[in-house]
């Protein structure tokens, strides 16, 4: 029994890394997940993303021998998505990663188990922590929530919805629920024997 692929997307600034984290801290062998961590040509003290940094030449070559399950290119960085979740994935584990939006028709038509997650943010809560963050421009953030608000809109009927709207924990325990609602009963801890 193949385990569920659980993608999560959100705009910039919905908090998907701290989700994502906050998630890491909690889960146990009974839930039966791992949430993978991306492979990134961005340096790995920008974004805040707990990723593993690879430099270009790294990436393509791991891409080369076939070591991403899945990979794209966004806003001058490339990103992948270890072969390990495979493994995973036919073990019955459940992982959660952190998804793109852009590659979200081509991973549903991969993954045929992938549930989409979307990490919603009311758009004027968006904009104000955009606009903390300091690193776009008025147009810039209006063009990155326009975009959002198209991409939303094209999701599909399936997508499972995060309100992160309120206090982080709410959003990790909502996270946390939906993978709790997967957790396959026949997985179970292993312990060492003596």
């Amino acid at each position: 029994m193949n385990g569920k692929l659980l993608y999560l997307v959100g705009a910039s600034g919905s908090g998907k890394d701290s989700l994502l984290d906050g998630c890491r801290k909690r889960l146990q062998s009974h839930h039966g997940c791992f949430v993978a961590h991306r492979y990134i040509t961005r340096a790995a003290n920008i974004g805040g993303e707990n990723h593993i940094h690879l430099s270009p030449e790294e990436f393509d070559m791991r891409a080369s021998m076939g070591m991403f399950a899945m990979q794209w290119y966004s806003h001058g960085y490339s990103y992948g998505i270890g072969s390990e979740v495979d493994d995973w994935l036919s073990k019955g584990i459940n992982v959660v990663i952190n998804g793109s939006r852009e590659y979200l028709q081509i991973a549903m038509a991969s993954y045929p188990n992938l549930i989409p997650v979307l990490v919603d943010v009311d758009p004027d809560l968006l904009y104000e922590r955009l606009k903390q963050r300091g690193r776009e421009s008025e147009d810039e953030i209006r063009r990155r929530l326009q975009r959002h608000q198209q991409i939303v809109d094209s999701m599909p009927d399936n997508i499972q919805r995060i309100d992160n709207n309120s206090e982080l924990q709410d959003g990790v325990d909502a996270l946390l629920k939906l993978i709790e609602d997967l957790s396959p009963d026949q997985i179970k801890p292993i312990r060492a024997t003596h």
